[in-house]
């Protein structure tokens, strides 16, 4: 029953935020379900299955709905620190973390101390090309300072398959980032002067005091590394201590293609290490000063305490990462278990340590680190679990020989399989997968683990007694590495190894965890038989006709559209960042959209005209994103196996239940279309036949009042359920005629929050509200969809949601 309700508790928190739960019903639920347990365990002293098995689903129930309310509790109580609007203002912060480098930016996360005494944390970036006016760029970790910058609120792309940087702010309780334009170091009578004395005497107790000492020593090392003589400075820091500030650009690079970027977090086996190594030494201590002592106490029993406080100093070495903190949880539980005699099953240490971390940091969910770290332990050990009872019963009178060979077969046999189960956790977290992964991981591995890693932490040990020797032990260290880079360069250099884009919707993705599953399940618990139908259904769903569905993403300052039915697609504009390689809306939005809409190629492109923020995106993309057909009012070089063809008006394309034609540009305007772009854009009508209540769409890309006048005279009796807005909104589109004539049931507008022109624009609300045209807009809302269900429209807004979304 344990087990059952700790499993619930995981699910519960699962949906942490997630909106449309009837909270009065969940309680009802889980009321009648703890009444019903109790009865059983009271009256039925021996119960039937159904009944063991219907208690141990309510215990499931019961769990599941404590853990949704208990997160969402503790969401509601964070969520209210949260900023929501920018503003240039001063504040006094404590530094009490590790900064982290990035290519144009030192970020730095700091306390903001407040009248109200809230725990509230800003993340800020200090600009590597412009000199603050402290004599250091860099803020020193123990300080006070008094900022002076620009306040900015978490505001992330609000579109699915994206990185969700809000949630991950949130799941690091960072209410807001700040750009320091001036920063003034503080001292102990300036910070007691200003009403903080409290706070000064809180961040100098024991414990902060301890934090601050391990985040020293952190940034002790990196300078320790940066100044050896080493090749691989960044590598052996990140390896060490999970800082990545020192790592280059390339190395990351090769580390994703090669699928052993998880290598670089710190896990399970560099805090045993250090664990083992400090034990080791207790070990010999005893045996040469104390062994009558084992008489007395059992070894584990004496080597428990100071293992355990080991794993948590390491654990605080490296800012208790999510990796690091369940190695710590589990090895607690299991130690516990051990000194009650208790037998210990390495699964339910799992999910006991798993319900453990999220009662004391819920927010641990939001995490992909969180299903990694779990998810692969899990797997790992299923995996060497039936491997290993397999392997027993050949080894059992093997030679020495022939047990190393086992063990050679065992390591390879769990590559390839731990390669297959992991595969629905890539796409789902990352949508690309590393195909070299099982051969990358066979070599690095035991290279890392066994050798790497051991003498990384070996050398910090011995750095706290004999410097010159941890230095030596580094560069050894290091030459350990420039040999396994030198052979990963060669196979780069042979192979080329490239990620694969992964375009698995979750339906799919659901399908593929099962099928997994089912091939994994020990033997006669579910026929292998259901894995061919599992793979069937997968095929199936991939080449089912989809429904309609049209889907103006949330791009920021931009617009694209994505337009689905039957087996048909097409893509109005892409969008597009001022400058795509700073930060390329290309690969971080339609990407990784287009993979969670299970979407690998494009049919039909369109481009409404070739400014940056309706196209640019696609010209970082071009290669990545197979496209038949691309439609533009200018010129268009498009790689091989994509067909260009100027958009014109009269252009029609039907199908199944969806009719779209161009209504603008003429044949004439298409020609000089280079002169008035806005102007000249491509105007999308949409009609969906047997729909309701919105049957029709006109997309009106950037075209502004002249345009409009054309339509209202070639198009008079068009009927237009849906409008989007022309440029976005701005006061020279969307006229008081043009709106009045078409009365639009719905307007959308999509623009960027806070974006400098001010779209839309307040002329143009003050026309859809004097015409009582309802407004919905990509900044408030995210990404808007309309999908078409037994006959009707649904209208879904993403940021409506999730509640960290929409608050």
């Amino acid at each position: 029953m344990l087990l059952c309700f700790c499993l619930g508790w995981i699910f519960g928190t699962a949906w942490m935020g997630k909106t449309g739960f009837d909270s009065l019903l969940g309680t009802a639920m889980a009321l009648l379900s703890f009444v019903f347990i109790v009865i059983t365990s009271k009256l039925l002293t021996q119960q039937h299955l159904f009944v063991k098995t219907l208690s141990a689903g309510l215990v499931l129930c019961l769990g599941s709905y404590l853990g949704f309310a208990y997160a969402n509790q503790q969401l509601k109580q964070r969520l209210q620190y949260t900023v929501h609007q920018p503003e240039s203002t001063s504040v006094v912060v404590y530094v009490h973390a590790l900064n982290q480098y990035s290519e144009n930016s030192i970020q730095q996360r700091v306390q903001v101390l407040n009248t109200a005494r809230q725990p509230i944390q800003y993340l800020l970036y200090l600009a590597k090309t412009k000199a603050v006016s402290t004599s250091d760029l860099e803020l020193e970790l123990g300080k006070y300072y008094q900022i002076e910058g620009q306040l900015k609120p978490a505001h992330t792309y609000a579109t699915a398959g994206v990185f969700d940087q809000e949630k991950w702010l949130l799941q690091q309780n960072i209410q807001a980032t700040f750009r320091v334009k001036h920063a003034v170091a503080l001292d102990e009578v300036q910070i007691k002067a200003l009403g903080y004395a409290d706070i000064w005497y809180q961040q100098h107790t024991s414990i902060q005091q301890f934090r601050l000492w391990t985040e020293k020593q952190r940034l002790a090392f990196r300078v320790k590394i940066l100044h050896l003589p080493l090749a691989h400075k960044g590598l052996l820091l990140a390896l060490l201590t999970g800082d990545k500030s020192l790592l280059d650009v390339a190395t990351v690079d090769q580390f994703q293609r090669f699928g052993i970027s998880h290598l670089l977090a710190i896990s399970g086996p560099h805090v045993l290490i250090f664990a083992v190594l400090i034990c080791w030494m207790i070990t010999r201590f005893i045996r040469r000063f104390a062994p009558r002592l084992y008489l007395k106490i059992p070894r584990q029993f004496i080597l428990i305490w100071p293992f355990i406080g080991c794993v948590f100093v390491y654990c605080a070495f490296v800012g208790f990462e999510i990796p690091a903190m369940r190695t710590l949880i589990m090895t607690v539980v299991a130690s516990g278990m051990l000194l009650l005699r208790l037998k210990i099953h390495a699964l339910k240490l799992l999910v006991y340590s798993a319900t453990i971390l999220l009662l004391f940091d819920p927010f641990s969910i939001l995490s992909a680190a969180f299903w990694l770290s779990y998810g692969a332990c899990f797997i790992l050990l299923r995996i060497y679990q039936t491997l290993w009872q397999h392997q027993q019963a050949l080894e059992a009178h093997a030679s020495v020989w022939t047990k190393l060979r086992l063990s050679l077969h065992l390591l390879i046999t769990s590559q390839w399989k731990i390669f297959i189960a992991l595969f629905p956790m890539m796409a789902l977290f990352f949508k690309q997968v590393a195909w070299i992964a099982p051969l990358s991981n066979l070599i690095a591995i035991p290279t890392l683990g066994l050798v790497v890693v051991p003498l990384d932490v070996l050398a910090a040990f011995v750095d706290f007694f004999a410097p010159a020797v941890a230095s030596v032990l580094f560069q050894f260290n290091d030459l350990c590495l420039s040999l396994l880079l030198s052979l990963f360069d060669a196979i780069d250099h042979v192979l080329n190894p490239q990620l694969l884009n992964i375009a698995l919707n979750p339906a799919m993705l659901l399908l593929l965890s099962l099928c997994i599953c089912i091939l994994y399940l020990p033997e006669g618990v579910v026929p292998k038989a259901w894995l061919f139908l599992g793979l069937v259904a997968i095929c199936l769903k991939a080449y089912m006709p989809q429904p309609f569905q049209l889907t103006v993403l949330d791009v920021g300052q931009g617009q694209s559209i994505l337009l689905r039915e039957g087996k048909h697609s097409m893509m109005v504009d892409t969008g597009g960042y001022y400058d795509e390689q700073k930060f390329s809306i290309g690969k971080n939005i339609i990407l990784p959209f287009l993979s969670r809409q299970g979407v690998s190629s494009i049919d039909q492109l369109l481009l409404t005209h070739l400014d940056q923020d309706h196209s640019g995106a696609y010209f970082s993309i071009q290669d990545q994103l197979v496209v038949k057909n691309l439609y533009a009012s200018e010129h268009v070089d498009v790689p091989a196996g994509t067909q260009f063809e100027y958009c014109q008006r009269g252009q029609v394309w039907q199908w199944e239940n969806v009719r779209i034609e161009v209504l603008s540009p003429n044949n004439i305007q298409a020609v000089r279309a280079g002169a008035q772009r806005n102007e000249n854009s491509c105007v999308l009508y949409i009609r969906l036949a047997n729909a309701m209540p919105y049957q029709t769409y006109l997309l009106m890309g950037d075209a502004g009042w002249q345009t409009e006048y054309e339509l209202l005279n070639a198009y008079p009796n068009l009927q237009v359920d849906v409008l989007v807005l022309g440029h976005h909104g701005s006061r020279h589109s969307s006229s008081f005629d043009f709106l009045r004539h078409y009365q639009p049931k719905l307007a959308i507008a999509s623009a960027g929050k806070w974006n400098r022109y001010g779209h839309p624009s307040k002329e143009t609300l003050a026309r859809l509200k004097a015409l009582n045209i309802p407004l919905l807009s990509t900044a408030e809302k995210g990404s808007i969809e309309f999908k078409a269900k037994d006959g009707r429209i649904q209208v879904m807004a993403y940021r409506d949601q999730w509640q960290w979304l929409n608050h």
